[in-house]
């Protein structure tokens, strides 16, 4: 979008939306229409050949974001990016709103979402319309501090931006609290000098006092600035009423020397201070999941140029260069190998703690650690496009959105000052003008309940939560990318399954081999031998299982496949025929009993099954099938024990797919299901008042993703960049599946806690503040307490947040107990006995190794290594 007036013309704005998808002249009078239908939408042109439509309009009857659901609603596509800018200075719910006001304000911002947690804001906007420059202004002048953007390089910046405020708040907390000492001390024993004693105490807090409540003082002023209400407001008038009146009484103004509170606004500055700090610090620690991915990221490359080694910054790296890659170092970018082979840990991409060996011709991932080998490595993405790149972008992402159930705390924030204020207010006319409370007594209940009252706890409840548990979930692999996503998890009573390349490899694989005339391995010498001319996919398998079980494949000839039945070769001067029961019957040889009865268990359990014909009869028997994955029967059965329904949808024949199903305890099947036809299935599941997830790979699934209540896509380790689903597992692990639903229903579970206690707290202390329990009990809430109080709130908030950091979901807890790791005591890398590769017994005991180059280094000198 782009401003042609520069703002507003009278009370309407002009602005021209660059829009995709427009064919025809029917298209450009499609677009018109649905514009103008808009209420506010002054007139609206479309020029088709620049793909343009230029509006004018009303802003304070329709937003940019309503002109961007009327393009896409009218099925085309506007043109837009996408930033995420670092403010410092938010300190509640009424900050996130002022400055998501202050953005969505600006010409050409689509949408304006602030995490309050991660202290980000997450921006959808045209940069022909507005600039990231206009933006951090439109942060400054509400306020707050514009640190930088995502893309920037300002780790360090804000950690010595938040250092000093921490740094700044810890002087400010000691000060007060040791001027509060001094004056509890004078209030409690009053010493006697030959002069006024309340001119003393005026004296030592008026300068404390100024230091501590400076900063408050001055965020009231910003937010009353920009005609809003903030906790920053409501604080300020509870400090300020205790100081005033404290003046007020040491002067003899009005009030007399009974309302001396000068320990009381101190006291509460210098709690309201320390709130802050400890939810600062918190809060910087809900981000650690998202910098540590950060982290990962090498800062240079070795570069090999004509047999020489460049240094480099990571930037100037080109996909195609060969990059070096020596033991300990991080590959730098997303690549194949050339040569060498190594080791490398992946665990921080996928959260799989064995290391994988690498060779030429594999691909690795940037961020990952060489092992003990060298390698050289062909770019093949550098920069944003590395499997690490979009899956902190897929995280930053996902912590930019608000679930469903954060529109509770939005609505409540808005009302929340206001009411404060007029409880406040309340409270001190009730006390003073109806019960006949003294003065001090109605005071004193009006400064409660203004600084008792925290919008911060509603404010940081769900993206706090949201921000850890996102982090933790890409921690184990798991990347969860919107709030929505989270919350469908929690909803959900049906899994539906893809069968190819999800439940199963997705490639064929003999599964069983069956001498009858000739010995199993006779007859799989002979199969292979038959098939190694063939392209077929059974024909590749029978091959492959061949040479992996170390069998020496005969040559043939005279080879020739017969269409839909088999093959007829020549194998060491043996005439053979391979194939089904139709090849059978072209070459007239009838299955003995023994045999019959193999065949057909073999297909009732939906695998393909080829018979072996030599010197004219049935001599051994190949059974194919797409084998499942290791895990499918684990995540079947943990998705069952939480109470869901699963369900396999396919488009395999229905033989096949219900001995699949039936393998690994499925009992719902839908069979010969095309890829189209799938999202229809899932749609009569939602008919049906279910909540459906479905699990496919991605791409031939992405129908029945997109239609699914919650679609989860196995990207397989390097296809993190998956726009069909909400939530996408890095593994090809299926018990991620049971562990994403257990994962989201968990930092969903902990949203509502912490809105639970928000809207507890508040709803119970406010009350109390303003001396509700007073009459029967006689209970009042010091103001010192009530900010004490106040800081509690937050700070609880936040650590019920970071307690998901710790989280593991049942269906891996499970795992992690059985499989106890060891030690490598070489390069002291975990290793999983039950898969390691390398171990050595020294001494009595197993040891095991990440890589044959640790078992070799330890057997030189074990003791060196075990002192």
């Amino acid at each position: 979008m782009t401003d042609e007036d520069g703002g507003k013309t009278g009370a309407t704005r002009k602005e021209t939306l660059k829009v995709s998808g427009m064919h025809c002249a029917t298209c450009a009078v499609t677009l018109e229409k649905a514009l103008k239908s808009l209420e506010g939408v002054k007139n609206a042109s479309i020029n088709l050949g620049a793909e343009q439509a230029a509006v004018e309009y009303d802003p304070s009857l329709v937003s940019a974001a309503d002109l961007e659901r009327a393009v896409t609603g009218a099925g085309y596509g506007l043109i837009t990016g996408k930033a995420v800018l670092k403010i410092g200075g938010m300190m509640c719910a009424t900050c996130v709103r002022t400055v998501e006001s202050a953005l969505q304000s600006l010409p050409g911002v689509v949408t304006a979402t602030v995490n309050l947690g991660s202290e980000r804001a997450y921006v959808t906007y045209n940069p022909d319309a507005v600039t990231v420059s206009e933006m951090a202004k439109a942060i400054d002048d509400a306020g707050y501090q514009y640190i930088g953007t995502e893309e920037e390089e300002t780790g360090e910046i804000e950690r010595n931006v938040r250092d000093a405020d921490l740094k700044d708040k810890r002087r400010r907390i000691v000060i007060g609290a040791a001027a509060s000492v001094v004056l509890m001390g004078f209030m409690w024993f009053t010493p006697l000098f030959p002069f006024d004693t309340a001119y003393l105490l005026f004296v030592i807090a008026t300068p404390v006092f100024a230091y501590l409540s400076w900063p408050i003082f001055l965020a009231a002023w910003r937010a009353l600035r920009n005609r809003t209400l903030n906790m920053d407001v409501m604080y300020s008038m509870g400090i300020g009423v205790a100081f005033v009146a404290s003046i007020m009484g040491t002067f003899g103004i009005v009030l007399t020397r009974d309302y001396l509170f000068y320990e009381t606004a101190v006291m509460l500055a210098t709690f309201l201070t320390l709130g802050r700090y400890l939810e600062a610090r918190a809060k910087g620690r809900t981000g650690e999941a998202i910098a540590a991915l950060i982290r990962l990221r090498p800062k240079t490359a070795t570069v090999l140029v004509d047999g020489r080694e460049e240094e480099r910054p990571i930037e100037e790296v080109q996909p195609g260069e060969i990059v070096l890659v020596r033991p300990g170092d991080r590959v730098p970018v997303d690549g194949t190998v050339g040569s060498g082979d190594s080791y490398v840990d992946e665990s921080m991409i996928t959260g799989e703690p064995v290391p994988v060996r690498k060779e030429a011709g594999d691909e690795v991932v940037g961020g990952t650690i060489n092992g003990d080998g060298v390698l050289q490595v062909t770019a093949t993405r550098v920069g944003r496009d590395t499997v690490l790149a979009q899956i902190i972008r897929l995280v930053e992402d996902a912590q930019g959105t608000k679930p469903p159930v954060q529109r509770i705390a939005d609505t409540a924030v808005v009302y929340f000052i206001p009411t404060v204020l007029i409880i406040a207010a309340a409270a001190f006319l009730f006390w003073y003008f109806v019960a006949g409370a003294s003065l001090l007594f109605a005071l004193s209940t009006l400064i409660s309940v203004l600084v008792v009252a925290c919008p911060c706890a509603l404010g940081l409840a769900t993206p706090t939560a949201i921000t850890v548990g996102v982090g933790r979930g890409a921690e184990l692999g798991i990347l969860i990318k919107s709030g929505e996503a989270l919350e469908a998890a929690e909803r959900l009573d049906t899994v539906a399954f893809d069968k190819t390349g999800t439940l199963t490899k997705g490639a064929p694989e003999v599964t069983d081999i069956v001498g009858l005339a000739l010995s199993e391995e006779e007859t799989l010498l002979l199969a292979a031998g038959a098939e190694q001319n063939s392209n077929h996919p059974v024909a590749r398998a029978i091959v492959d299982r061949a040479r992996s079980d170390g069998v020496s494949v005969p040559a043939s000839d005279a080879f020739e496949t017969i269409r839909g039945k088999g093959v007829l070769a020549t194998v060491d001067s043996r005439l053979i025929a391979l194939g089904n029961r139709a090849m059978l019957a072209d070459v007239n040889v009838a299955l003995d009993e023994e045999a019959e009865a193999a065949v057909a268990r073999l297909e009732e359990e939906g695998k393909t099954v080829a018979v072996l014909v030599a010197a004219g009869t049935a001599a051994g028997i190949v059974a194919v099938a797409d084998t499942l994955k290791p895990t499918a029967m684990e995540a079947v059965a943990d998705l069952r024990e939480m109470g869901l329904s699963v369900a396999m949808i396919t488009g395999d024949n229905p033989r096949t797919a219900r001995a699949i199903a039936g393998a690994i305890g499925i009992d719902r099947v839908f069979a010969g299901v095309l890829p189209d036809a799938k999202a229809a299935e899932i749609k009569a599941f939602q008919d049906q008042g279910r909540h459906v997830a479905f699990v496919g790979d991605g791409i031939n699934d992405a129908p029945a993703l997109a239609q699914a209540d919650l679609g989860i896509a196995i990207g397989g380790g390097t296809d993190v960049a998956i726009e069909s689903g909400g939530v996408v597992l890095v593994r090809d692990d299926l018990t991620d599946v049971p562990a994403a639903i257990q994962l989201s229903r968990k930092v969903i579970g902990r949203v509502k806690l912490n809105l639970f206690w928000a809207f507890a707290y508040n709803a119970a202390l406010i009350p109390i503040a303003a001396g509700i329990l007073y009459p029967t009990f006689g209970i009042t809430f010091r103001p010192e307490l009530a900010g004490l109080a106040m800081a509690a709130s937050s700070v609880t908030v936040v650590t019920l947040s970071l307690l998901l950091k710790g989280y593991i979901p049942e269906a891996k807890r499970e795992k992690s107990e059985v499989s106890k790791m060891e030690i490598d005591p070489i390069c002291k890398m975990e290793v999983d006995p039950k898969t390691a590769t390398f171990t050595t017994d020294y001494k009595g005991k197993t040891y095991y190794f990440c890589a044959p180059g640790c078992k070799k280094e330890f057997e030189k000198n074990p003791e060196k290594y075990l002192k």
